[in-house]
């Protein structure tokens, strides 16, 4: 019975790790198909998975991309389709900032004379 919650456990991310696509990194969902062609026809898949915002910004993203790197122009069901996906598999994350680096992975302190 012991072994019952590590099986648990092995099984639950043997699951997760399916929901991601090999070849993109993106997490398959609702419209990740739209984002593969669309966003990866310019750029690397990374840029997206690495990437957090809200509707809104990935709404201004897109527009962004649009006037300034000549992103095509979406019928209104693609991009509703593209924006319903990115907002909910990659929304603002509370803490974006790296974790503090271990001490022993620091430089040397410098020695400081005091007099």
């Amino acid at each position: 019975m012991r072994c019952s919650p590590l099986l648990a456990l092995l099984f639950s991310s043997f699951v997760m790790a399916a929901d991601i696509d090999v070849a993109s990194g993106l997490i398959k969902a609702d419209g990740w198909e739209q984002v593969r062609i669309h966003c990866g026809g310019c750029h690397s898949h990374k840029l997206v998975t690495s990437q957090r915002a809200d509707r809104q910004t990935w709404l201004a993203i897109i527009r962004w991309m649009q006037e300034t790197q000549n992103l095509w122009q979406f019928d209104a069901a693609t991009e509703n389709s593209i924006l319903n996906y990115l907002a909910t598999n990659y929304p603002p994350q509370a803490d974006r900032r790296r974790a503090p680096i271990p001490p022993p992975l620091l430089p040397p302190r410098p020695v400081v004379n005091r007099r």
